[in-house]
């Protein structure tokens, strides 16, 4: 296939978990460290009442303001957002769903990179989140020992001797850390192997949920892999649990993908990617869903150089922004669902440089 002169979508800036570069990027997308930590003197954030709520995201946003954090953080006060802006933070994976469709005071504070967003009453008073792209569990967790340091320095957390932090779900209780990562993978789930992996991933303690967390489908093929014990076990114990089981995730992938690329499988494969570039060539309606098992696609192909042409960077652009509130967002307009679906289409056609 020749190459192609792709046309750059404006207003688009990739956060750290989008940004594609980092160890084994290929697969693992990016790395999470989230921390749970609650305040002293407050009832946890799903027993609070309305003017308790308020009372804790101000204090909490005063504290912020103090200088000595190791990130300079914008705090965005949610419920003054119209709700397709609270959507594309869902979308950057830097506020929760239930954060944002909650009706209590919240905010999130959020540094320029987008690689560190504290959730200010979800489902605990705090929730940090440090992203890192790749698999780099070591650095992410580093860099939210760093931030979560500088929070205990200035906010009197919820701690026991005898359970370790406090949480409001007593599956968080302990370190309060959930460490997760992102990872794409098609060869999997094309080779009928992913419910393997899955069982595989239970058995050692690991979750394994959607794109968007828990509750959520496993869209394009990605999937969120993260520890699932967070008593009786140090932070760089899970730390180095996660990155052992998720190498042997990666590492797993990688062979299935050289299998689907070798004898009988290959035409199949070969295939797969090629149809779903038809696809996104043609298509005049692709809903989320369709764009991204197609973009998923694509994107393998890219990487084993089944097709040239595209970049790795192009396709995490398309990803983000066929999403429903990033489109919207895009186009400056509400859009209906059958109208998104024929936007989406249009946007994924400039972004591939199809569209005349």
């Amino acid at each position: 296939m020749s190459k192609k002169r792709r046309g750059e979508p404006p207003e688009f800036r990739a956060g750290e978990w989008l940004k594609g570069d980092g160890p084994q990027n290929d697969i693992a997308i990016c790395t999470r460290v989230r921390l749970a930590r609650n305040l002293q003197g407050f009832r946890f954030s799903p027993r609070l009442e309305a003017d308790e709520a308020k009372q804790l995201t101000e204090y909490v946003v005063q504290r912020l303001a103090a200088p000595g954090l190791p990130d300079e953080l914008a705090v965005v006060d949610l419920p003054l957002l119209e709700e397709i802006e609270r959507t594309v933070l869902v979308e950057r994976h830097l506020i929760s769903r239930e954060q944002a469709t909650s009706k209590k005071a919240r905010s999130v504070a959020i540094n320029a990179e987008e690689s560190v967003a504290l959730m200010v009453n979800e489902e605990d008073h705090l929730r940090l989140q440090v992203f890192q792209s790749g698999l780099s569990t070591e650095a992410a967790w580093k860099h939210a020992e760093q931030v979560d340091e500088a929070l205990m320095q200035r906010l009197p957390l919820a701690y026991s001797e005898e359970f370790g932090f406090l949480t409001s779900c007593p599956t968080n209780t302990g370190t309060g850390m959930r460490l997760s990562v992102m990872l794409h993978l098609p060869g999997l789930v094309w080779a009928e192997e992913i419910e393997k992996a899955t069982n595989t991933a239970q058995k050692i303690h690991l979750a394994v949920r959607g794109l968007y967390g828990e509750g959520s489908k496993a869209l394009g093929d990605f999937y969120q892999v993260s520890n699932q014990v967070t008593l009786g076990r140090t932070e760089q114990q899970l730390q180095s649990d996660v990155q052992l089981a998720v190498s042997r995730v990666v590492q797993w992938e990688r062979e299935v993908r050289d299998a689907l690329l070798r004898g009988s499988a290959r035409p199949r494969t070969l295939d797969r990617v090629h149809r779903a570039l038809g696809t996104l060539e043609r298509a005049q309606i692709l809903s989320s869903e369709e764009a991204l098992g197609c973009l998923s696609a694509l994107r393998f192909g890219v990487h084993h150089g089944v097709v040239d042409g595209f970049d790795v960077a192009a396709i995490n652009k398309a990803l983000l922004l066929s999403q429903p509130a990033h489109l919207q967002r895009f186009t400056k307009e509400r859009l209906e669902p059958e109208e998104r679906d024929q936007r989406r289409a249009k946007l994924l056609r400039e972004i591939l440089g199809c569209e005349p």
